[in-house]
């Protein structure tokens, strides 16, 4: 059975065949589901809660 992944990023759903696994040097795997959210999260170190086209965004 295939597992469906949620991008470590945004937070929506990667269909299983699509994606990006990303492997740290300490273990950690991080799922992307563009290149959008990989250079958000890994080059730019940008915060997914403040940006609103995230799933992880919220008013407060």
């Amino acid at each position: 059975m295939v597992k469906m992944q949620k991008c470590s990023f945004c937070g929506r759903d990667i269909e299983p065949g699509t994606g990006m696994m990303f492997v740290k040097n300490d273990g950690t795997v991080l799922w992307f589901c563009s290149s959008k959210c990989r250079k958000s999260l890994v080059e730019m170190k940008r915060d997914p809660r403040k940006l609103k086209w995230t799933l992880k965004w919220k008013k407060e």
